[in-house]
């Protein structure tokens, strides 16, 4: 192996996370959650030394091999030009993945009222021309994200695991697959790979013994997967995302959504997510369940 290749195997063992999205979206939350899992983060940093603080980060080893960057559009040298960043970083040997926090308008909306903040885009107008005008500069890094987390309907803490779920195993460069129940009457999840459609089987809802119950419980559970189809339809998702898990990874994908609904998100999402969730585990895939609507009736 030639000096410059050893150089590069080097570079890319170095696990660098770039952090941007939407100002509300919870920066500052993954910001904490990484450092809870061994991350040096380093917020506000202007994207212009964006690979200086890489290389700083390769040649001082030890913990600085993990490192985050927090980028926003506060810092005066933000630039949309992302992608030629990472670019710059991936020719230089390194491996970065880049996460973006979104969240639907007018929930960005409540957050910053309820802070009594302005944005930092709006100026003179109202909130939602600077969400607007941050929307149109962030466009090139939401397409240059390798995971995009919608934010609307998660918590502090739900965020929070989340990201600790992603970065804080021994393997980061595996797969990680999250699979996600949700309602359909609650709209679909922004930031699903895969939507698969749990509305074909019988709603549990209409059994009364069931109805205040949720497909985490074992008599919801067992009276989904006892449903003619219902098995057959969690083995087929299952093959689907195990035969494509190795052609994912060698793309350089490294995080998976894969969700499933049902009318409100309480009884069959929830039962077929949590055993095919079970089945990737089996399957030796980085695999959990997240319950995106569980709560909301």
């Amino acid at each position: 192996m030639g000096e410059r290749e050893h150089d590069e195997l080097d570079r890319s063992d170095t696990t660098l996370v770039i952090v941007t999205g939407v100002s509300g979206g919870g920066r500052s939350t993954v910001a904490r959650a990484l450092e809870n899992v061994g991350f040096y983060v380093v917020d506000n940093l202007p994207q212009t030394l964006m690979l200086e603080m890489a290389e700083l980060a390769y040649a001082a080893g030890g913990p600085a091999r993990l490192t985050a960057m927090v980028l926003d559009v506060r810092s005066r040298a933000f630039s949309a030009d992302l992608t030629g960043a990472v670019h710059a970083l991936r020719e230089r040997g390194f491996n970065p993945h880049v996460v973006f926090l979104d969240a639907d308008d007018d929930v960005l909306i409540r957050r910053f009222e309820s802070v009594r903040r302005s944005h930092p885009l709006q100026g003179d107008g109202r909130l939602a021309d600077g969400i607007a005008a941050e929307r149109k500069l962030l466009e090139e890094a939401r397409e240059q994200a390798d995971v995009i987390i919608d934010t609307s309907h998660l918590n502090v803490n739900q965020l929070r695991r989340r990201v600790e779920e992603m970065f804080g195993g021994e393997d980061a460069r595996r797969l990680k697959v999250t699979v996600l129940s949700f309602g359909f009457k609650y709209g679909l999840p922004p930031d699903a790979d895969f939507v698969l459609d749990a509305r074909f089987l019988p709603n549990p809802f209409w059994v009364p013994e069931l109805r205040d119950l949720t497909g985490r419980d074992e008599a919801v559970s067992g009276y989904v997967l006892g449903q003619h189809g219902a098995v057959p339809f969690v083995d087929t998702y299952a093959r689907l995302v195990v035969g494509t898990a190795p052609g994912f990874e060698r793309e350089g994908k490294r995080y998976l959504t894969v969700a499933v609904g049902c009318t409100g998100g309480k009884h069959r999402s929830v039962a077929i997510a949590e055993e095919l969730a079970t089945r990737l585990r089996e399957a030796r895939v980085s695999a959990s369940a997240q319950h995106r609507d569980l709560g909301r009736e």
